[in-house]
């Protein structure tokens, strides 16, 4: 029996890779013949980096680099087994959590750091880059990430607009001629889940500003100056990004990507399924089992077991779904490819007990979907008789 075994990380708790691992160490230890492949997965979010390195072999390297205040931080970025697709979290440098409650202020924060981090990439070797753009702390449209890798934003007096979304009202003029001559060569793919243009009442300011810090006014002045920028990009590169879908990722970093790296924007999990060649690892199984922390109805939004299933469904390998907890209104994953979803939980017990067990728990379910697949080919054998 083939099993390939394809979660996503247990948020807090394991990586991907971990759960993975014990739930083969599980399945063997009722089924010693079995063949186990574990694949590493993501949907673009937290955990994409680890999920990509340990899925090709790969490794995790760091830089210094600009937190979104502009202070210097060490953060972390992938360069998978190729040694030519760099993974970049832009979170790890442009991110929410590297900021108190108090410091969030979407006005001054920038990308600056996700365009050194991209730099670093490029130094590293990298001909392809994938971002993902979850988790930002910022509402500059990416021009700090421009900025960073030589793009000149200047104002009508010839001057570097400063950094932060409250400076792109000044914006008169893009210099292209500084940026950086590696991009040429480099295919940049973005994981972006959300659907939000660049401006307006679903746009970047507008559904995620006040997260960040913004207040009504600041909402306005922001989404105002996002729009003019629009303009300027228009105008002066000839692209359009305004109205386009996932524009707004990221407090608009979806949209700089697309007009100073020509970046295509796709859905994470997709991403993370081309690159782990997972529909090649699953042709010719028996059985994936994938999952995540937790399973609920909202899984079927593209989260990483629902691309997982969709690619099982293809090659008629049936899907078992596991997790620290299966909500009850998951039961709707039944009839979209899911043949069983399990809890690893098998007892009572608080949810940091759960957390602190999980590896043990994973493996014993592991080893209980064996025995409940050899009771299915005993009941399966009686009835053919």
């Amino acid at each position: 029996m083939k099993v390939v075994v394809a979660p996503d990380s247990f948020k807090g708790c394991l990586t991907a890779l971990e759960v993975g691992e014990a739930l083969k160490a599980g399945i063997l230890s009722a089924r010693r013949q079995a063949v186990v492949d574990v694949v590493p997965m993501a949907d673009g979010g937290e955990g994409t980096v680890q999920s990509l390195v340990d899925a090709s072999s790969g490794q995790v390297l760091r830089a210094e680099v600009l937190d979104p205040l502009g202070r210097p931080i060490m953060a972390e970025f992938g360069l998978m087994g190729d040694g030519k697709t760099a993974v970049i979290e832009m979170a790890a440098a442009s991110g929410l959590p590297l900021l108190d409650d108090s410091e969030r202020n979407p006005m001054v924060t920038t990308t600056y750091g996700t365009g050194q981090l991209i730099k670093a990439a490029l130094d590293a070797g990298a001909t392809k880059l994938i971002v993902g753009i979850g988790g930002s702390a910022t509402n500059d449209g990416g021009a700090g990430m421009a900025q960073a890798l030589g793009v000149k934003l200047l104002d009508e007096a010839g001057c570097e607009i400063g950094r932060g979304g409250g400076s792109l009202k000044r914006l008169a003029r893009i210099g292209m001629s500084g940026i950086d001559p590696r991009i040429a060569g480099v295919e940049v793919v973005v994981a972006c889940d959300v659907t939000n243009p660049l401006t307006g009442p679903n746009g970047a300011s507008a559904v995620y500003g006040p997260q960040k810090g913004a207040t009504p006014d600041m909402v306005e002045e922001l989404d105002r100056a996002l729009s003019h920028y629009a303009d300027v990009i228009r105008q002066q590169l000839g692209v359009d990004i305004a109205n386009v879908k996932g524009a707004g990722a990221a407090g608009g970093l979806g949209a700089g990507l697309m007009a100073f790296l020509r970046a295509a924007l796709r859905p994470g999990v997709d991403i993370v399924i081309e690159a782990t060649r997972l529909a090649d690892r699953i042709a010719g199984a028996d059985l994936v089992i994938t999952g995540e922390g937790r399973i609920d109805s909202q899984t079927k939004m593209g989260k990483t077991p629902m691309g997982v299933a969709r690619v099982a469904q293809q090659y008629g390998v049936p899907v078992i779904g596991v997790a620290g907890q299966v909500a009850a209104d998951a039961d709707v994953l039944h009839d979209l490819g899911f043949a069983a979803l399990i809890g690893i939980v098998d007892g009572p017990m608080t949810l940091a007990e759960s957390v602190r067990s999980a590896e043990k728990l994973l493996t014993r379910t592991g080893a209980r979907i064996m025995r409940l697949i050899d009771v299915g080919m005993a009941l399966g054998a009686i009835c053919r008789k």
